[in-house]
């Protein structure tokens, strides 16, 4: 046993999460190391190493997070990573994508938030990679609106993502400092 759910038992344990359309916590996630089969990843999130510290975002409607989002119908999961990154932070993969994990998502809805989804049992993958910043966010149409890009120290990233969440999510963050991927 490696120590990390004794570490973390609030990521590692099943929580309802509010995601997508789906209120009142009626999404069920839980963390795991275990990679799921590609085919039920329905997200990618990525913790980016750049000078400075780990990237983060800010939405126009307040949200702070890791870049990263939902998978394109037929799109590779290191596709899925790299165009994420360009849309949210004007960043770009430099070298290769470490997966430490992922959360599998019970989704309670009838039908998948978008048609070629997973669904109702998906996984939210999580990678750790150096970036490079290049560009300000893409910003797609059909995206949330990023209005800001940082570089912060990985405990000041913490910080800045509690301050709008002090959930799961987070805690994949403090994973990765206490793994050693982030210095």
């Amino acid at each position: 046993m490696d120590g990390w759910q004794e570490r973390f038992p609030k990521l590692f344990a099943p929580s309802a999460f509010e995601w997508g359309g789906v209120a009142n916590g009626e999404l069920e996630i839980q963390f795991s190391l275990e990679l799921p089969p590609d085919e039920l990843i329905s997200n990618v999130k990525v913790i980016g190493r750049a000078a400075g510290g780990v990237v983060v975002c800010e939405s126009d409607q307040g949200w702070r997070f890791l870049p990263g989002g939902t998978r394109e119908y037929g799109e590779a999961v290191a596709e899925t990573a790299r165009r994420e990154l360009l849309e949210e932070a004007g960043a770009s993969i430099v070298g290769e994508l470490n997966w430490i994990g992922a959360f599998k998502v019970n989704d309670p809805r009838s039908t998948p938030y978008r048609p070629h989804v997973p669904h109702p049992i998906s996984y939210w993958l999580y990678a750790v990679a150096d970036v490079a910043l290049k560009a300000r966010p893409t910003n797609p149409a059909d995206g949330e609106a990023v209005t800001d890009v940082l570089t912060l120290p990985p405990a000041e990233a913490v910080d800045y993502l509690v301050a709008f969440d002090n959930g799961p999510l987070t805690d994949v963050l403090r994973l990765a400092i206490a793994m050693g991927h982030l210095r």
